[in-house]
């Protein structure tokens, strides 16, 4: 069991060998006791982790959302939530992602703006393309649409537009794709 006063390494000492959900458990009860921010730090990105490891996103998320909300800097508070938003699109939980995105954003200066909406944009790109190649073609095209409100250039819309008419086409999505279809022209 993990007792008050261990440091970071003795508790993955004591974690080592366990199985996850021991390990989740473990960490669970840890966080009851009065701890330092940064040993809670350190037990909400460690549950973040595992979490994400056994493809539990939602539970990542609000762990790495728990880690930014009490982390000291910008710069890991613009970390953390950025973690939290890539898990969440990986969910295909958008808005929660827009939310998250939305924090970095509050925490940051405007070179690092740009960076954070470039990186959401990319995320949103290559889960997009994950989804459609294993057969989540709701989601793809879910993931396209939030894509298409961001800020692109014509050539990039034009290449999501062909993608989203394509899965609008295999998902008998006729309303939708004649909308997209008509204001393409």
């Amino acid at each position: 069991m993990l007792r008050i006063g261990m440091t970071k390494s003795e508790i993955e000492r004591e974690l080592a060998g366990k199985g996850d959900f021991v390990q989740i458990d473990y960490l669970t009860r840890f966080l009851k006791e009065p701890l330092s921010m940064d040993m809670k730090k350190f037990v909400y990105l460690k549950l973040g982790e595992i979490y994400e490891k056994i493809n539990m996103l939602k539970d990542a998320a609000k762990n790495y959302e728990s880690a930014a909300m009490i982390s000291v800097t910008f710069a890991e508070k613009i970390r953390h939530f950025m973690k939290e938003a890539e898990v969440c699109i990986r969910a295909a939980d958008f808005e929660k992602a827009e939310e998250a995105m939305k924090k970095a954003l509050a925490e940051a200066n405007s070179v690092q703006k740009n960076e954070i909406y470039l990186t959401i944009k990319n995320l949103y790109g290559q889960q997009a393309e994950a989804f459609e190649k294993n057969s989540k073609k709701i989601h793809a095209v879910k993931a396209y649409e939030k894509l298409l409100e961001m800020r692109l250039s014509e050539a990039e819309k034009k290449g999501l537009k062909e993608k989203l008419l394509d899965l609008y086409e295999k998902l008998g999505r006729r309303k939708e794709y004649f909308l997209l279809k008509s204001r393409e022209m």
